[in-house]
């Protein structure tokens, strides 16, 4: 569906798909586990589910990345049933799949009220919280993934290296599709670049609205999937595929804004650069929930094998200016106003995205509220500093395991409330599972189980 094909309102949409030649609507969610499930609603039947979607089990919330059963000590099991609601100004006619439609579905109770599992809804609340302090989060996630040939050996589509034109020449008809079919979906692409491992991508879409990054993100998940396979082709977003080649983030930029103006830069060179004071308090709450807030944003086993040092993925709990070895990076802008924006690396793509941002929004809004100092910037590789260098100057590694993670995010009041006890409670009992299942796994074993999920 191209822009001008904007579709009607809910009551006509069964004829106008009809004659879009749509046969079945895809009603997607995303889950604890960061798995993009969908029901589809056949378009001969659709004036049935227009208020209300398509249910699903209440349990569906509480199974993990391991295995299709819900995970005791969730809150969740086999009994009840919750209602995806669709949400129709995301309704999209597949580029890629002319007969499907898709729109993404937001979990209610039978009344039609929200349900306190809904990643959406989480999302939601957190923006609401935010405008209650005056602010509007924009924000856009920057994804990386590899394009693969899936058979008895998992092997990248090519071996070229970071930002070769070969590599754009090799990959251009599927690069070139993934974009217009995105494009096509309205989603304004900004750039793209081979990254630096064999066959890795990168494709950036421009930043909107919370909520609408984190439903774009979904729709490029999606689609770059589902446009590869058209070229035989496996797109992976899983964090670590190759032990020794460059891992993929999914690294989550941010801005904030009151009243329509961009008021992440001081626009005076004043204290933290030309940060302003709410920006640099945003940050400081970044960091100081962010041992926790890994568990949320990279919650696999597979995560922790991406983030180590020298490797660009932030593996130190510090932030600087243009420094890509540090946690927070805030990137400099060739004009004024800068900075623009600040970028949270310890992101990637075994997280749900509503989440990850919604968390990283709560985490933020608390060092606004307690008036969080911002640490000094560093403007150095903490990786080439000495143990006692990095003890003197506050620099402490981030967790080196899921299971760590984990426990600081047990530990933390702030997004345990954000989040709300049963949303915390049974994403808590996903997460603990798939530690358990895939902690002595090996590499190849974890890409196995998952390269077909992420």
């Amino acid at each position: 569906m191209t822009a001008s094909l904007a579709p009607p309102a809910p009551a006509e949409l069964p004829d106008w798909l009809s004659r879009q030649g749509v046969q079945f609507v895809r009603v997607l969610w995303c889950d604890n586990a960061n798995i993009l499930r969908a029901k589809a609603i056949h378009v001969g039947a659709l004036a049935r589910h227009l208020d209300y979607g398509v249910g699903i089990s209440a349990g569906q919330q509480a199974v993990p990345v391991t295995i299709d059963a819900v995970v005791p000590g969730s809150g969740l099991g086999p009994v009840g049933e919750v209602w995806l609601r669709p949400d129709w100004s995301t309704l999209r006619v597949l580029p890629y799949a002319p007969t499907h439609a898709r729109v993404l579905g937001d979990m209610v109770q039978p009344g039609g009220e929200p349900w306190p599992w809904c990643s959406r809804d989480f999302l939601r609340r957190m923006i609401e919280q935010a405008a209650g302090l005056g602010l509007e989060i924009k924000a856009a996630f920057e994804p990386e993934f590899y394009l693969l040939r899936v058979g008895r050996e998992i092997l990248p589509a090519d071996e070229t290296a970071f930002a070769e034109s070969l590599g754009m020449d090799r990959q251009r008809p599927v690069i070139d599709a993934i974009a217009s079919a995105l494009v096509a979906q309205n989603i304004p692409v900004e750039q793209y670049y081979p990254e630096s491992g064999p066959g890795q991508q990168e494709i950036s879409v421009r930043y909107t609205d919370a909520m609408g990054a984190a439903d774009q993100h979904i729709v490029l998940r999606e689609t770059v999937r589902a446009v590869a396979l058209q070229h035989d082709l496996h797109a992976s977003f899983i964090p670590k595929p190759f032990e020794a080649a460059a891992g993929s983030g999914c690294h989550l930029h941010l801005s904030l804004w009151q009243q329509g103006k961009n008021i992440t830069s001081y626009r005076q060179d004043a204290g933290q650069g030309s940060l302003s004071a709410v920006a640099q308090s945003f940050i400081a709450g970044l960091l100081a929930h962010l041992n926790a807030l890994m568990a949320i944003t990279t919650p696999s086993c597979n995560s922790f094998r991406r983030l180590q040092p020298r490797c660009w993925s932030g593996a130190f709990r510090v932030w600087g200016f243009d420094n890509r070895e540090a946690a927070v990076r805030v990137p400099s802008n060739p004009q004024p106003p800068s900075p623009t924006h600040f970028e949270l690396k310890t992101v990637d793509g075994a997280a749900n995205p509503y989440l990850a941002l919604g968390s990283a929004i709560a985490a933020g809004l608390d060092g606004i509220q307690s008036k969080l100092p911002l640490s000094a910037p560093i403007a150095v590789d903490p990786g080439e500093l000495t143990e006692l260098e990095r003890q003197q100057q506050g620099i402490d590694p981030l967790p080196d395991q899921l299971s760590r993670a984990i426990e600081h995010l047990q530990q933390d009041s702030v997004l345990q409330t954000a989040l709300g006890k049963p949303l915390a409670q049974t994403y808590l009992a996903v997460r603990q599972a798939e530690w358990q299942a895939m902690k002595d796994q090996s590499l190849a074993a974890e890409v196995r189980q998952l390269i077909h999920r992420y």
